[in-house]
């Protein structure tokens, strides 16, 4: 959410600056100088916590039918369970941060990828599974967290659960869009790193890179552009992902 953004949400709300700094807990001051842009480049973790403030309550079904209001960062997977099928959402650490459908671009990236990590996998005739979103991935084991990657694969098939996949996959593809930028290339690293994900690809199609973070490596990330076949670690590099679709999609211009 840009800060311009977070002005109208302001608007709408009524708040003044400081009921934001009282929910967010940011002084009163950076507050004020956030939003009247004396402070160009304000830290990450600032513009983290004032998003939270106009995502702050979302509304949940109880068993009973009735709806109640949580503060946003006390969320858990059974509030994530009783929101309606139409509101996509992934939970954080109790955030609850909102994922808007994704564009016929998108989806082609993901789909691309998916469909030669799974012809590998079949022809390899290997007990991993690839999968594409939207699959539910309980990341940490724990209550606080449900998260959607656009691709991944999981090796440990006991991981593998009716609703989803529960802990850490081995390998995950996060496609990146203009609205989940910030969340992938910082929150998610950071997710996927600690949860034990062995290696995590940031696809930004727009810049036409892709950031490899292999976490067993002493050196990442490794930056490769869509001009050659990209290795995937895990498999020591024989499963190779071809970009060349991908980038004469973007040459004809998909959205």
């Amino acid at each position: 959410m840009t800060i311009n953004e977070m002005k109208e949400k302001k608007k709408e709300k009524g708040y003044s600056y400081a009921k934001i700094a009282e929910l967010s807990g940011v002084p009163l001051g950076t507050v004020q100088k956030i939003f009247s842009g004396e402070t160009e480049s304000p830290r990450y973790d600032t513009l983290t916590a004032l998003e939270q403030v106009f995502n702050e309550q979302l509304e949940v079904r109880e068993p009973g039918g009735l709806y109640k209001a949580r503060k946003n960062g006390e969320y858990t997977i059974d509030d994530y369970r009783a929101l309606p099928d139409e509101q996509r959402v992934e939970l954080i650490d109790g955030y609850f941060y909102d994922m808007a459908s994704p564009t016929f671009g998108h989806q082609s990236i993901g789909g691309e990828i998916h469909r030669q990590i799974a012809n590998y996998i079949m022809e390899l005739g290997g007990n991993c599974r690839p999968f594409i979103a939207p699959v539910d991935v309980q990341l940490d084991c724990d209550e606080r967290t449900m998260v959607q990657p656009d691709v991944g694969i999981v090796c440990d098939t006991s991981k593998i659960k009716r609703f989803g996949i529960y802990g850490a996959p081995d390998f995950v593809v996060e496609v990146v869009s203009s609205s989940t930028k910030k969340k992938d290339y910082a929150l998610k690293l950071s997710k996927y790193m600690e949860a034990g994900v062995r290696e995590y690809w940031i696809l930004d199609f727009a810049q036409e890179k892709v950031l490899v973070y292999f976490f067993e490596s002493d050196v990442y990330p490794v930056i490769y552009g869509f001009d050659k076949p990209v290795p995937v670690n895990i498999y020591n590099g024989e499963l190779k992902i071809d970009f060349t679709n991908i980038a004469r999609w973007l040459k004809e211009g998909m959205e």
